[in-house]
């Protein structure tokens, strides 16, 4: 009998070492679930790196509206907040499977737990590839909780109001490289504006160029504009009022991404960010940074109230 139970043993020894063993080659992301996240103690929130006044790090600490709201998550989850810094990749879709869902082919296990600034877009949630599968079917689009827009900043002592973008046929416009208004503004009323467009590295070194007097005006999201503007109050720059004839998506709503088999975290934080919204924290977080806030269209629609 001693000697069966010798072997018996051995082998779920031998069974378990192959096991681990093999865990270690497919090297498997932790399935960091809504009860693993509370057990462990802390919340990796998932940030981008380097977007004032979003999320950014000074002096080592992480700054800018979604790193103060994803402190205010883990606070009340009761657990500790943690930064996951995302360096953005090609496209969307890259991000959510390298900090998301699946992790880099370096750094399987680098995950977040949820990720911020991710478009609460239908469209793309269900989002078919050419045989018809879905592209984004790993993860969980949920929590809107800003509408964001795009917005033009002007230097008043070049520029009248700006009314339309045609005026940047005659005058030079700073936009991030490789970003929407970049595409948008150089392909306008029959590539008339490219030559005007000048390219920065981000919107604050665009912002930057208009005060050195190189660029009359800057292109960007509105939450960052409006950060610049709150950076340089005595400078004179005023936010413009035109439109964009021809973008089609000129305000959307963002939202925030877990994995799909993570839903009950994702719940959980929902109902905080839905707390935020309603009781007017994330209004007043928006400003703390200078932003102005417009409540996402998902609450106009579901609760017959009015975005900005």
């Amino acid at each position: 009998m001693t000697i069966t139970r010798y072997y018996m043993a051995l082998v779920l020894t031998m069974f378990t070492g192959a096991a681990i063993g093999q865990e270690g080659i497919l090297d498997r992301p932790p399935e960091r679930t809504y009860d693993a996240v509370i057990a462990s103690g802390f919340l990796k929130v998932g940030m981008y790196q380097n977007f004032p006044p979003y999320s950014y790090e000074q002096d080592g600490v992480a700054k800018g509206i979604d790193a103060d709201l994803g402190r205010r998550i883990a606070e009340r989850l009761g657990v500790e907040f943690q930064p996951h810094w995302i360096v953005p990749d090609e496209t969307l879709g890259d991000d959510l499977r390298n900090n998301v869902w699946k992790g880099h082919y370096l750094a399987k296990r680098r995950l977040a737990d949820v990720m911020m600034r991710v478009p609460y877009d239908k469209k793309f949630a269900y989002m078919q590839d050419s045989t018809g599968e879905y592209m984004n079917e790993q993860v969980v689009l949920f929590g809107p909780y800003q509408q964001e827009q795009w917005q033009i900043a002007y230097n008043p002592a070049k520029l009248d109001p700006v009314s339309t973008i045609a005026v940047f046929r005659y005058h030079p416009i700073g936009v991030e490289i490789d970003t929407l208004p970049d595409f948008y503004l150089s392909s306008s009323f029959n590539g008339s504006i490219r030559s005007q467009v000048k390219h920065y590295n981000n919107v604050g070194a665009a912002f930057d160029g208009m005060l050195a007097g190189d660029v009359s005006a800057v292109m960007g999201m509105r939450a960052e504009v409006d950060f610049e503007l709150a950076e340089h109050p005595d400078d004179g720059m005023v936010p413009a009022t035109n439109g964009f004839p021809g973008l089609t998506k000129q305000v959307w709503d963002v939202g925030m991404a877990v994995k799909h088999t993570h839903r009950q975290l994702g719940y959980a934080i929902e109902a905080i960010v839905d707390e935020l919204v309603r009781g007017g924290e994330m209004e007043a977080l928006f400003a703390r940074y200078g932003a102005r806030y417009s409540i996402p269209g998902y609450y106009a629609e579901v609760l017959g109230a009015q975005a900005e």
